[in-house]
């Protein structure tokens, strides 16, 4: 029983710090007892705990709880021991340095990408990804790239959980027509997104393999679709494709049909 009532307090201070994560301004011990249906005292002693653990602070001003930097701590810390970010970083720099446009890394999880590096390039692009953020996989060149060299039946099931939902008026929303884009995607070597996410920004990207063969990561390279032409993306195809296998390669990656 005893093992149960705290498995039921660590499932609440994880619920507690969820909500207090998405309201910027942050939240009073009320709103949250109304939200997740548990007595104000039961809350506030879940919020005095987190805070004196650093993981939730009280602003004195309002009286609401946000978020502590003791995430921002293990944030980083998470990220630095993310071996790719070091290995791909010196081709990320020359990437941007041969382009000067945005240059962005990401990983795969659960059926989302998630940026881990950027790089801004010298260009001025306002773009909706920083690093943290999570963005889906079928309206992004990232995504497509690592999604095309997944196995089908996680494909499948990640298109029946997430689905095809419309971002601009040339994302993706035909399964059919979807899957298709991935063949072509997996011959080539690269993916493309044409304004399916952005409108006004065009990317291509390539897929990074671990030394298992997995396709664990995408770089690729953002930006305005007025630079960003046919032509240009045949310029830089070559390049992205030896970035690709160059990263992979530092992974441990070996191409058996090279």
């Amino acid at each position: 029983m005893e093992r149960e009532n705290m498995v039921k307090s660590v499932s609440r201070a994880l619920d507690i710090v969820t909500l207090v994560s998405l309201k910027k301004g942050g939240l009073g011990v009320t709103e949250i007892a109304k939200q997740i249906d548990i007595n104000k005292s039961s809350v506030y002693r879940i919020l005095s705990t987190l805070a004196q653990y650093g993981y939730i602070e009280q602003d004195m001003d309002t009286g609401r709880y946000k978020l502590g930097y003791k995430f921002l701590e293990i944030s980083s810390k998470l990220l630095d021991s993310i071996d790719i970010r070091a290995e791909a970083r010196p081709y990320l720099l020359e990437l941007e340095q041969v382009t000067n446009e945005v240059i962005h890394l990401v990983v795969y999880d659960q059926g989302e990408v998630v940026y881990i590096e950027k790089l801004e390039g010298n260009e001025t692009l306002r773009m909706h990804s920083k690093v943290g953020k999570r963005a889906p996989m079928h309206c992004t060149s990232v995504g497509k790239a690592i999604l095309a060299n997944l196995p089908s039946n996680i494909v499948m099931e990640i298109l029946d959980r997430k689905g095809l939902p419309v971002h601009t008026d040339k994302t993706i929303i035909n399964k059919d027509a979807f899957l298709k884009e991935l063949e072509m995607v997996r011959r080539k070597g690269y993916a493309l997104d044409l304004e399916e996410n952005e409108y006004g920004i065009t990317c291509i990207a390539v897929p990074i393999f671990d030394h298992l063969g997995k396709a664990v990561s995408a770089v690729s390279i953002s930006g305005p679709s007025i630079r960003m032409t046919e032509e240009r993306i045949e310029q830089l195809k070559a390049k992205m494709l030896s970035i690709g296998s160059r990263i992979s390669a530092r992974l441990g990656y070996v191409n058996q049909t090279s």
